[in-house]
């Protein structure tokens, strides 16, 4: 029997995913998260890397409360960095590559143009910091590991921005949305495809001599306040109300972290090593939110 993928980051939105994805492709795999596998508790990493014994290790488990991070800086650290930190420890250790999964913060925003692999990190918040130092954590681990940062992510299923849009519809309340900050949509359902066609090419020994840090986000891009018109337009085709929306600016909308106003990924890199990218965004919003009004 093949050993199987073990995959962190447990309920979610990208470990389900991932979850329901191998299954489909009838792939060995095991998801675990909390309390199973804790990050605050390193002793539980390795019970569960020992009992699970895994041909390839995909870290989608993180610290995301981008605001609460500011008032948790240890939390988060443990989480974004410390955790990572001892996977690709016990990835090298037993010989197995690791994809651990990052973000685009780790980006100050100020560059005016796309991101590539190799613009300096200069995060502008808690969050960002220790997901920065979760990748130089595995950089330095010595594990043959694929970073791969990605951006803005959405399902239909757990905590995001599009089920917040529709909920707040579907309650009638007037919204106000960012419109200075921009980035790329993501759906978790295609970064999990694209993972596990990365997991091929990893086993056909394509990442050989490739390994380090990648973009992997949605095709395009949009402001906050584009990507909830474009939410609305989907759903008004299956009758949920659009509320009035109104266009902010940041300034408008203080928040305990500072975003990044502009963390657009260039993900061409993933593309000329392994051919892989992901659909245009617009395609992904489209069938998620269909599948959540059909919910």
């Amino acid at each position: 029997m093949t050993a199987p993928l073990l995959i962190t980051g447990g309920s979610g939105q990208l470990a389900q995913a991932l979850a329901a994805v191998a299954a489909g492709r009838g792939l060995a795999a095991r998801c675990v998260g909390r309390p199973e596998c804790d990050f605050d508790r390193p002793e539980t990493i390795d019970a569960v890397f020992a009992a699970t014994a895994p041909r390839l290790v995909i870290n989608a488990a993180a610290y995301t409360a981008v605001d609460a991070a500011e008032d948790d800086e240890a939390a988060a650290f443990r989480a974004n960095r410390d955790g990572p930190a001892r996977l690709a420890a016990l990835a090298a250790g037993a010989g197995i590559p690791l994809i651990h999964l990052s973000t685009d913060y780790v980006f100050d925003g100020n560059k005016g143009a796309p991101y590539l692999e190799t613009d300096p990190a200069a995060p502008t918040g808690v969050y960002g910091a220790s997901k920065r130092a979760g990748e130089e954590a595995v950089l330095a681990s010595g594990a043959r590991a694929l970073i791969l940062r990605t951006a803005w992510v959405y399902s239909a299923r757990g905590r995001n921005f599009v089920r917040t849009m529709l909920a707040a519809g579907r309650a009638g309340r007037a919204l106000r949305v960012v419109a200075d900050q921009r980035g790329t949509p993501t759906a978790a359902e295609d970064l999990a495809e694209l993972l596990l066609d990365l997991v091929a090419k990893v086993d056909a020994g394509a990442a050989e001599g490739h390994w380090g840090i990648y973009h992997a986000a949605g095709s395009g891009e949009a402001s906050w306040f584009a990507f909830a018109e474009a939410i609305f337009a989907e759903a008004a085709r299956f009758g949920v109300p659009v509320p009035p929306i109104a266009a902010i600016t940041t300034a408008d909308w203080p928040t305990r972290a500072r975003r990044p106003a502009d963390s657009r990924l260039d993900c061409g890199k993933l593309f000329r090593v392994f051919g892989l990218a992901l659909p245009p965004w617009r395609e992904s919003l489209a069938r998620v939110v269909a599948a959540l009004c059909a919910a």
